[in-house]
């Protein structure tokens, strides 16, 4: 038996976990056993935005109900193609349940690509699985920290690749919000190490800042209702919360001192909104797309030089974040869709990164 949770599109917190009886294997085909996946905030915005990008349609259900995408490991349970042997382990992107079955090809020591038709219309980008056994980027002593971090990481990686390219638009500041988020968390990262004049402001809630500043990775820390303190010096901002209010906070507090206001994520859902139109004040928020600064960024970088700078930077920020976060294991479907709604409404506790094993 199969068994995958659903959660209706339009109110996120209804649910229900689906069983039903896998089909036969056909021709080439992989049936993946899930072992473990992470609960974070990128979930949430998967489903938030599934609509608009598509992310609904990775493992389809039915009617009003849909499956949020996971990060996390699965093994081979049954393989019908000669190249995939059962028992083998891979990293990549799973419904957030028991099972999938992949059409595997574009086959490499390190990994392959699902072809299933209905996954093609989507960014190549989440289609690929790496084969444990020879991928460099695994660790077997930090595969929850590759769940929890890893794809936020690499969103933050590439937001500072982006802003790297363009010189920052001037900026000497960048500001962060859900400071406590893996992106934010990331992208200081990132730029600690590689644009290190640029100044990195995080923000936070009240409850959060003593957490933010212990990470060690923003040079200040300031709560949301402290937002008359940022310094009125040519900034970029990015925004992990899409919370209407604050995004006006940040660009009526720094007016044309803001050259650039990005939008990543949507952690706070019932706030959620691009800002407000067109009538804030300084530049027009724009929506950071991943996969599409992915593709950029391997063009500039080449495949081999977009790996190993993304493996050097990622071996840093784990040095940085090594026992920041507890790693909160909890068994079966039921706790990942109470893991999923408690971070829906916000109460996820950020000094915990939830691993499911269903």
């Amino acid at each position: 038996m199969a068994s995958t949770v659903w959660v209706k599109k339009t109110a996120l917190a209804e649910t229900q976990i689906h069983d039903e009886a896998p089909p036969a294997l056909g021709d080439g085909e992989v049936r993946l056993k899930v072992e473990s996946f992470s609960v974070t905030a990128n979930n949430i915005t998967y489903a938030v935005i599934g609509d608009m990008f598509g992310y609904w349609n990775f493992f389809p259900a039915e009617g009003d109900w849909g499956i949020v995408p996971m990060w996390g490991h699965a093994v081979v349970e049954e393989s019908r193609h000669p190249d995939i042997v059962t028992g083998e382990r891979v990293y990549g992107y799973l419904p957030m349940g028991t099972h999938l079955d992949v059409l595997p090809a574009k086959i490499s020591n390190s990994g392959f690509t699902d072809m299933a038709a209905h996954r093609q219309p989507m960014s190549p980008i989440y289609n690929q699985y790496s084969r444990l056994n020879a991928d460099p980027e695994h660790d077997p002593a930090k595969e929850a920290e590759r769940m929890l971090f890893g794809p936020l990481f690499k969103t933050g990686f590439l937001i500072e690749a982006m802003f790297r390219r363009e010189a920052w638009f001037g900026a000497q500041n960048l500001i962060m919000t859900s400071a406590s988020s893996k992106t934010s968390m990331g992208l200081a990262s990132v730029a600690k190490d590689l644009s290190p004049a640029v100044e990195r402001i995080g923000l936070t809630s009240a409850g959060n800042v003593g957490f933010v500043l212990g990470t060690g990775l923003y040079d200040q820390v300031l709560a949301y209702d402290n937002l008359t303190s940022l310094s009125k010096q040519p900034s970029v901002s990015v925004d992990s919360a899409w919370n209407r209010n604050l995004l006006r906070g940040i660009h009526d507090t720094l007016g044309e001192h803001l050259k650039y206001s990005c939008l990543v994520g949507a952690t706070h859902v019932d706030a959620r909104g691009l800002g407000g139109g067109g009538d804030l004040p300084g530049p027009k928020p724009v929506l950071f797309f991943a996969p599409d600064h992915a593709v950029a960024t391997v063009k500039e970088l080449g495949p081999k030089g977009f790996g190993e700078a993304v493996g050097a930077s990622w071996r840093s920020f784990l040095g940085t974040v090594d026992g920041v976060v507890e790693i909160d294991e909890r068994e079966g479907l039921q706790n990942a869709v109470d893991a999923f709604v408690e971070t829906l409404q916000g109460k996820a506790d950020p000094q915990k990164g939830i691993v499911i094993r269903p």
